[in-house]
Order: C-alpha cells, then sequence, then structure tokens
C-alpha cells in the first residue's frame, strides 16, 4: 500500500496550481486586491454585526462572484494580450465587456451589501 501522501498528491497538484494562481493576481493585478480588500472588510462587518447564516452565505457568494469574475478577467486580458498585442478594437470591445461583467457583479455586490448592512447600521 502506499504512502497517504502519495495517494493525496493527485488530490493535491490541482490545489497547489490554484494557489499559484491566486498569488499571482495577488502579486500583479490592482485591482485583484482592492477588491480582495474590500472582500476582507466585509468579512470584518459579517462578525461585527449580528448577521443571520443566510445573510453571511449570501456575502460569500458575492464575495466570491466578484473575486472569481475579477480573475476571469485578468485571465482573459491576459490571453488577448498573448494573441494580439498590438492595438486592436475587436480586442477592447472584448475587454471592455469583460470588464463590464466584474462592474455588474460589484454592483450587485454593493446594492446586496446595503441590504444586509443599512439596516443594522441605522440600528
Amino acid at each position: 500500500m502506499q504512502p497517504l501522501k502519495k495517494q493525496l498528491k493527485p488530490f493535491l497538484k490541482p490545489f497547489q496550481i490554484s494557489i499559484k494562481g491566486l498569488w499571482w493576481a495577488i502579486k500583479e493585478e490592482q485591482s485583484f486586491r482592492l477588491q480582495l480588500v474590500v472582500a476582507f472588510c466585509v468579512i470584518f462587518a459579517m462578525f461585527w454585526f449580528p448577521l443571520t447564516n443566510v445573510e453571511r452565505a449570501i456575502c460569500c457568494l458575492m464575495m466570491a462572484l466578484v473575486l472569481g469574475l475579477e480573475l476571469l478577467n485578468s485571465q482573459l486580458e491576459g490571453m488577448l494580450d498573448m494573441f494580439q498585442p498590438c492595438r486592436d478594437p475587436r480586442i477592447k470591445k472584448i475587454k471592455d465587456l469583460s470588464a463590464s461583467a466584474v462592474l455588474m457583479a460589484c454592483l450587485g455586490a454593493a446594492a446586496v451589501g446595503l441590504l444586509i448592512f443599512l439596516p443594522y447600521l441605522l440600528k
């Protein structure tokens, strides 16, 4: 029988790769860092105010949505830059649409945050 470490290696490798990508995004992507700071503020507020478990879950989902879309946006921009390094109006349109998806998620997360946190702030 193989040692446990060897058995777990195929399962752990994808996590190692994901952590490397996440670390790269933190180091290289300013907008991701900003959204991460906002996410940490939301996490702090989640435990500061007496939120319900459902409210906490919604906050977690919104943070994951925004951060995940930002990672996808960075990935798409990187691929487009690699395949078409020169300025191209078609590439700009694709990048703008991708950034708009992140913006929509941020606006939705802000609206959800207001709906959840405002009643606690007004007490």
